[in-house]
């Protein structure tokens, strides 16, 4: 016997990730995320499975324990606990912390060894702010979602000694710094930093080198100033660097680039795919690159869906996992040729998996082998709905990728729900999702759920990704009425009870289409920005949308929903989070008052001290309430 997901079953969630394979390639590490309804928070918890099977066990009780990495001789697991490093013996016991509030006031960050495994670099701020503390404000960068303001404070680079726990300091300055990488011969540190104090959060960027210890110097760039470079680690000879970035900032594919240290033009290795590189982050899935004997493994989104490539002198490959599975982490140990990959597929939300790299050759058949059950084990009996995929060719010749989750056997000429993802750079996949439920929901009562990745989305190539540049909402509008008048003229869909949502900028091209069109009877934007100009000066991301997504000054009034208010007719529910720093709360509000001092029937809520990304990682009744309140509304604005 088999049930559909409800909504309840949010709080039975087992989501594992950030997967860490140890040196020998027999045990995987990872996070397990899980919900804790009575203390309304999400936990977090080590566990490790072994490679040759059995069950998975729980290292750590959490409830804010992620980011383990093995030790390089096998023999610990260096994690974050609430913040502050700890270590854990390959046998089990009892963590024991590596730094304290004492030398790491701000808390430390992702632990990197060093190759002997005598030391630990993070990135991490550079000082403790206290929220009752003045924030001082003289550049750009002066707040990130979910960390609120951070005015002057700063990411930089610390090693930890692991013997006596001693931290120091490694940069200093006004530019914010990333994950760092060792040298093959541990005298150096890579890492990726902004190249000038006003790139605020999102800004230029290059790769960027230090020494260590009796090593030690200032430290020196060896990227473009003008480029864009994201995680950054060694060629095995120490020759070069591997850098996920562009050589120019602006809009479009991040590639893997063979950086020289000299300095000299980086070389992209990846240009022949034409692929969005993802090196990994909250809601853009993906891994670090690593190496596989000369070879390179990485992650790349492909028809909305990040999957696994690698890269040699002989081009690259596909992996071999089935197709309609998306990867969500990844760690490679070259000597036992043997990758951990957290996987989600049709039936599964996400599981860990071993693969063979030693076998992957093109053509090979790709079953790797499952190691994790969470799903089973956490809701037995529970299937998903369905997703078909389609391709919906708009009147430019343009192709547009579609899904539609439905009920098998649900009738045609029903209700229909449009739901347009954010990014706008980001992707729907045609595998399963655990953050939409209500699509779920809405699936077990006859509807069907259409999420199309118009122009701007990844995974098409550079051009269909960059070609809402300079024209949000113009240019992909048609990417959304188009299909949905398909859907309508084939009767799978009735007319009149047709409904839109979108979060981020779905929120925005939802508003958007509000002003549009009265194709829909209900609208639920959520996350949104209706005001490109406030935008510009409110948001983390502001100085981005206005410079390089939308460019010409002029635009910014022309493209912005709020201005066009007056052609509104549909109800609108607005959900919006109230320590949003990426599309602050204010542009929620305006949107309310523009509607409601319009007399069109609007509600606005906002969930308090939910950041822009609480739908990923949010406390559960937030996420619960707002696939509950859009379920609400859009079944009782389109009954007949």
């Amino acid at each position: 016997m088999t049930r559909p997901l409800t909504i309840d079953d949010l709080y039975r969630f087992e989501i594992p990730g950030d997967p860490a394979l140890s040196p020998d390639g027999e045990r995987v590490a990872y996070t397990l995320t899980t919900q804790d309804a009575g203390n309304d928070r999400v936990v977090r918890s080590i566990w490790e499975v072994c490679g040759g099977g059995g069950p998975a066990r729980r290292l750590t009780r959490g409830p804010a324990d992620t980011a383990p990495r093995w030790s390089p001789d096998g023999a610990r697991l260096a994690f974050l606990r609430a913040g502050q490093l700890h270590l854990l013996s390959a046998g089990g016991e009892e963590a024991v912390p590596l730094t304290t509030p004492a030398g790491c006031p701000a808390g430390a960050g992702v632990p990197v060894w060093s190759p002997d495994g005598s030391r630990i670099a993070f990135a991490a701020p550079e000082a403790y702010r206290a929220d009752s503390a003045p924030v001082v404000i003289g550049a750009l960068g002066w707040k990130a979602d979910g960390a609120g303001l951070t005015g002057s404070v700063r990411t930089q680079l610390f090693v930890v000694e692991v013997a006596s726990g001693e931290v120091v300091q490694l940069t200093h300055g006004d530019r914010h710094v990333g994950l760092p990488s060792w040298s093959p011969d541990g005298t150096r540190l890579a890492y990726p930093a902004q190249t000038t104090p006003d790139s605020a959060v999102f800004g230029p960027s290059a790769a960027h080198v230090v020494g260590v210890g009796e090593n030690a110097c200032e430290p020196f760039r060896v990227g473009p100033a003008d480029g864009l470079a994201g995680p950054v680690g060694w060629f095995p000879d120490g020759s070069a660097l591997l850098v996920v970035g562009r050589v120019s900032f602006g809009v479009g594919h991040q590639e893997l680039l063979r950086q020289p240290l000299d300095g000299s033009a980086p070389v992209s290795l990846s240009a022949a795919l034409d692929r969005n590189v993802m090196g990994g982050g909250p809601g853009y899935p993906g891994a670090l690159p690593q190496f596989h004997g000369d070879d390179i493994v990485f992650c790349a989104r492909d028809r909305g869906a990040t999957r696994l490539y690698r890269v040699g002198a002989d081009g690259i490959s596909a992996s071999p996992l089935p197709a309609g599975t998306g990867v969500s982490g990844c760690s490679v140990v070259s000597g036992a040729g043997r990758a951990a990959v957290v996987v989600c597929d049709a039936e599964r939300f996400a599981e860990v998996v071993l693969l063979d790299l030693d076998a992957w050759d093109e053509g090979a058949p790709g079953r790797p082998g499952w190691l994790t059950g969470h799903m089973a084990r956490s809701l037995p009996g529970v299937a998903l709905h369905p997703v078909t995929e389609r391709e919906f060719r708009i009147a430019d010749g343009t192709v547009v990728h579609g899904m539609i989750t439905c009920a098998a056997g649900t009738p045609p000429g029903g209700p229909l729900l449009v739901d347009v993802h954010g990014g706008p750079h980001n992707a729907w996949a045609p595998h399963s999702d655990p953050v939409h439920l209500y699509h779920q929901e809405l699936a077990s009562r006859g509807w069907r759920i259409l999420t199309l990745n118009v122009r701007a989305s990844d995974g098409y190539g550079e051009a269909h990704y960059t070609a809402a540049v300079g024209a949000w909402g113009e240019t992909d509008e048609q990417d959304v009425l188009q299909p949905v008048a398909a859907l309508v003229a084939e009767g799978l869909a009735d007319p009149d009870r047709i409904a839109l949502t979108g979060y981020s900028y779905g929120g925005y091209l939802t508003c958007w289409l509000s002003t549009r069109t009265d194709l829909f009877a209900a609208a639920v934007p959520g996350g949104v920005l209706v005001d490109l100009r406030s935008m510009a000066g409110t948001s983390e991301e502001g100085h981005l949308i206005a410079e390089h997504e939308i460019g010409d000054p002029a635009r910014v009034a022309e493209l912005s929903p709020l201005g066009r208010a007056d052609a509104v007719r549909a109800p609108t529910l607005i959900l919006h989070g109230g320590a949003d720093a990426t599309c602050p709360v204010g542009q929620a509000e305006q949107w309310f008052h523009a509607l409601r001092t319009r007399h069109v029937r609007a509600r606005l809520v906002v969930y308090p001290g939910s950041s822009h990304l609480f739908l990923l990682d949010g406390r559960p009744s937030h996420r619960e309430d707002y696939s509950r309140r859009l379920v609400d509304w859009v079944t009782t604005h389109t009954n007949r």
